[in-house]
């Protein structure tokens, strides 16, 4: 009976195996709709934005699990490594890594570019992170990530395969937007439920906090995503008084700009925040399923999206990366995956 056991389970990973070469086999293409190049505006007028793809899955970017994964996974279950609900993205200065933010995963997604790994990171002892909302790069490539459920703050190391806690000099609540200063080694978290935005060295000591519950200059009313430009401005999410706000970094209004609407130009549920290298303002709005880019005194210069699921079209998209070479990466959440594009020069 033990010889026949053995002769079995032989026969079953010499089967696995096989099954396993033919799949590692098999090469994977572009669909026809992503190879056609798709550009806003549309001709006659002169392209501004192109779209360069999509990706759910670390094999949309090249990353397969290896002989022995696959092998593993063949007795114990597949492992499921699709986004789920992306949320915020960034990519590390040097490119070789993207991570992502998914509270439908409860953890945040890490894509190693240069080495062609993924993996998922949650808290020690693999602990779920509740609801990890914002991203942003710290120094020497460590993540910094909130959990707005956690109220908590997490560092990641791309060497590490877990998110540890940041010892903070103070109480968040309902942490959401975080960017990071590399110049001051500042940290600003916006702090949605208490209306204001809260200032943080590197270590965690609190330095200031700016903004109140309201809706006049430099009030908030449920602030959610923030963004740093190459002039250290910090671009804000005023998301319930459907504005955006321009702070120096140490929180004097510089400017707003936005009012509510169901028109072009309007802001009807706005999220992610982001400038492209020649400060374009890029506002992703939920509600309209489309990104929208102003100039630097808040004038409408492209709208881009719709609801649908085929490139250039969203649902409930939320956060927007936008990288120094001009790549914009958007959260299409509810499509569960990250669109690409680039912005190609020119006015738009």
């Amino acid at each position: 009976m033990t010889r026949l056991l053995s002769t079995l389970f032989a026969f079953t990973v010499i089967g696995a195996i096989s099954i396993l070469a033919a799949s590692c086999a098999t090469t994977t293409t572009p669909s026809a709709q992503e190879a056609i190049k798709r550009v806003w505006p549309q001709p006659p007028e002169t392209a501004r934005i192109e779209y360069l793809g999509s990706f759910s899955s670390p094999e949309d970017l090249g990353i397969t699990k290896s002989f022995w994964q696959r092998l593993g996974e063949f007795f114990t279950g597949v492992e499921q490594n699709n986004l789920i609900r992306p949320t915020a993205i960034i990519t590390t200065r040097d490119g070789k890594y993207v991570f992502v933010t998914d509270p439908g995963a409860k953890g945040v997604h890490q894509f190693d570019l240069d080495h062609g790994k993924y993996r998922i990171i949650r808290r020690k002892n693999n602990m779920p992170l509740l609801s990890p909302i914002g991203i942003t790069t710290g120094p020497d490539n460590h993540i910094y990530i909130t959990d707005s459920a956690l109220n908590q703050v997490y560092a990641i190391n791309p060497d590490s395969k877990y998110a540890v806690p940041v010892t903070l000099d103070g109480e968040l609540k309902q942490p959401t937007g975080i960017t990071y200063d590399e110049k001051t080694n500042r940290l600003y978290i916006v702090n949605t439920a208490a209306h204001h935005i809260k200032v943080f060295s590197g270590n965690g000591k609190f330095i200031n906090q700016f903004g109140k519950h309201g809706n006049g200059a430099g009030q908030f009313n449920y602030p959610t995503f923030i963004w740093q430009d190459n002039q250290r401005r910090l671009l804000v999410t005023d998301s319930l008084n459907f504005r955006i706000q321009l702070m120096n970094a140490d929180g004097k209004m510089l400017g707003k700009f936005g009012k509510v609407g169901d028109a072009t130009g309007n802001l009807s549920r706005p999220k992610g925040v982001a400038t492209d290298n020649q400060g374009h303002i890029y506002i992703v709005d939920a509600l309209f399923h489309a990104f929208q880019i102003f100039d630097s005194n808040g004038q409408l210069l492209l709208d881009l999206g719709s609801q649908g699921q085929k490139p250039g079209e969203f649902w409930l998209p939320t956060g927007i990366f936008i990288t120094q070479d001009n790549t914009i990466y958007i959260a299409d959440s509810h499509n569960k995956r990250v669109q690409q594009f680039r912005y190609i020069g020119g006015r738009p």
